[in-house]
Parts: C-alpha cells; structure tokens; sequence
C-alpha cells in the first residue's frame, strides 16, 4: 500500500538512504517498540528508516520503506538478547553471559518482538506472513505461530494478563493474543502504530502517526478514551512509577507528557525532530534522542527539566539505558555507530563501531553489554563500553 504523506516532516526527507523518487512510493509503517531492560516497565519507541532491502539487490529497481526499533529485546532474567533478521526469517539469541549465539527459523519478515519474561515466552511479529511466532525461551524453540491481520507492526506484552498486543498500520484493529492458550482475537479500535501498556491500570496506549489523538484502551471493557496530544507523535514511553506516558512530537520539538490519571498534558522542550526514548525510573530520568540535532536531551523526571544536551552521532534513531548503571546506548543509524553515555555524570563515553545502519538497541542490564541491530546481515552487533 502507498503512503500519501498529508505533511512532509523534516525527518522523512533527511532519514532517506534512497532517490526521492523512490522515497514518493514507500510503503507506511511507523512506529516501534522496545522494552525496557526491566520486564515491568514497558517502554515504546516508534521511529521510521528509509532503507534499501540488501536482499532486494537484485530487483531492478531499489525500494525503501519505514522499519521498527523494536527489532531487537533483552530478557534480563535469563540475559539473553534477541534480534529480528528481517531478510532472513529468522530470529538471532544471543546469551550476554556466554556469548553464544544461534538463529531460530520464523515467519517471513520478522520486524518486531516483545518479551514476557513472567512466562519467558518471545512473540515475533511477522510482517511478510501475517503472524506472530512463540519462541520458549528455556529452550528456544519455537512453540507455535499465531495468524494475525495484515502486516503485523509493533507487538507489548501485559505480563499480568498474559495478553500481547500487536498493532497493525492499515488494519483497523489490534490482534490480542492471549498467551496461556496462544489464540487470538481482533480488538476493533483503529489503525495503530505505536503502543504501550500499563499493566497495573490494565490500560493500553495508541498512537498513528497523523492522528492527533492518544487511545487509552481498557483491558477489561475494550472502551476506548480519546486524549489530544497533537499530529506527529513518533516516541511513545511510559514511566510506570508516575504513571506518565511521554510522547516525543516531531513537529513541535518537544515531549508530551500525559498523566494516565487526571490527563492532565505537559510540554519539555527538547531537540529538533525527536524520536526515540528511553525511561530509567531508577535514576528519575528521561533519555531523549534528537534525530534532527544529533543530540540527546536528559529530563530530570522530578522536574521535568532538560538537564543536559549532548552530542551523539548521525542521525540517531534508538535509544536504551542499563538502570543499575545508568549507561546509556544510542544507535546512530546513518552513523554506523552506537554513542555511550555515562548518565550518572551525564558525559559522552565515546562511541563504537556498531555495524551497518543500526536502527536499534537492547542491553543486558547484569553485563551492560548492548547489541545493536543493523538493516542488513551481519544482523547484530554487540557493543562494549569497555572497547
């Protein structure tokens, strides 16, 4: 399907690695999914990549598309890392311990995952299969694949229902799963893209692109409250200790914070176009990457003020932090690179040398060793603050 782009931000013209003509003929999909290194705080980032398929090298012309960073996840009880190859059909696990690694064969297109470290179960969104793959991760192996609607997009898991949710762009539902018997229903709420859950409150968050409404949805009744938090949402986290969804908007420069409870709306100046985030509710702090600046702008939670700017590298696009250390990763997709951040003196470590346009990153929080996902194989890179 096409994408007519009603408005033009900066981000979709600069995030491009192909011709502009062929940037006119991309195909939508927006944002994307990463969790937290802590399995009860689930953390969105949505963000778009224009890309060429290094395996569609040999059609005759190239073609790009909008891909999700939430492609690769850290299960931090059993420190493995998983990571989405999209061009190959398959999952990486990589065990930050040991660091061994192997690949599980899934749907075709795997483009997101999402961990329920309560059931050590992984779901694989398969974009190009329309499913979802189970993986058990005491074995990994994978256990069953769920049909879903059309181009599955970004997946989260409530770990207190046992439910996952995945999205998809064109679809005008939600498919949930429930993770007990590995069935799957249609929640008819729109067209989504970006998604959280409160899993204490039962609540989940949407987001699409254009739509300048937030939809809260419970868990129990399905009913559905819209918020105004303005067009051009690409980041969505949620701060469970506050509960406080912040939403980066790229058009303003600025993150949205909404209070789930009184729905009461802030604004915090940040850098130009924003985009992914990252909550470390330990350190009472917000990462938030600037995709225009090539900056990262640091949030006292306790203040909501931007405490520190610093310089990353070019254009980046995922973001995530170990909360013991609070060492935070930044993946700089058309950089090549991964920044390392002290967040505890909010100083640059330096950067390293993180494979082909990585686009996302996880770490485990036991070894703060992160992994990058790159657009291309080598699918992964691991990275070391230490190199």
């Amino acid at each position: 399907m096409s994408l007519e782009f009603r408005s033009t931000p900066d981000f979709l013209m600069d995030n491009n690695i192909v011709s502009l003509g062929v940037l006119i003929r991309m195909i939508s999909r927006a944002p994307h999914f990463a969790s937290s290194p802590s399995c009860r705080t689930v953390v969105v980032i949505v963000g778009f990549i224009f890309v060429q398929p290094v395996w569609s090298a040999a059609e005759v012309s190239p073609w790009g598309r909008l891909i999700t960073s939430a492609a690769i996840v850290s299960n931090p009880r059993t420190h493995k890392i998983y990571a989405a190859n999209e061009g190959a059909g398959s999952v990486t696990v990589i065990d930050a311990a040991t660091g061994v690694t192997h690949t599980i064969s899934v749907g075709s297109e795997p483009i997101a995952i999402a961990v329920n470290c309560a059931t050590n179960r992984i779901y694989v969104a398969n974009d190009g299969s329309a499913s979802v793959s189970v993986i058990d991760g005491s074995n990994d192996t994978v256990i069953a694949t769920i049909p879903s609607a059309p181009l599955p997009y970004t997946l989260a898991v409530d770990e207190t229902t046992n439910r996952v949710y995945v999205t998809h762009t064109y679809s005008g539902s939600v498919t949930v799963i429930d993770g007990t018997t590995n069935t799957a229903t249609s929640l008819k709420v729109g067209d989504a893209d970006g998604l959280a859950v409160d899993s204490k409150a039962g609540k989940v968050f949407l987001s699409t692109y254009e739509d300048p409404d937030i939809r809260i949805v419970d868990e129990a009744t399905g009913a559905v409250t819209r918020v105004s938090v303005g067009a051009h949402i690409w980041g969505m986290a949620f701060d469970e200790s506050t509960s406080t969804l912040f939403l980066t908007h790229t058009a303003t420069s600025e993150v949205v914070a909404l209070d789930e409870k009184t729905r009461a709306i802030s604004t915090i100046a940040v850098g130009k176009i924003p985009c992914a985030m990252a909550v470390n509710s330990a350190a009472r702090r917000l990462y938030v990457v600037n995709y225009g600046d090539e900056t990262l702008s640091v949030i006292d939670l306790q203040s909501r003020n931007v405490i520190a700017i610093l310089p990353v590298g070019k254009h980046p696009q995922g973001v995530t932090v170990a909360p013991e250390s609070n060492t935070v990763f930044v993946a700089n997709v058309h950089g090549d690179s991964v920044t390392i951040v002290d967040g505890v003196k909010n100083e640059v470590i330096g950067a390293r040398a993180a494979g082909k346009h990585p686009y996302a990153v996880a770490v485990d929080p036991a070894t703060d060793r992160a992994y990058a996902a790159n657009y291309g194989s080598p699918w992964v890179t691991p990275i070391a603050p230490d190199e």
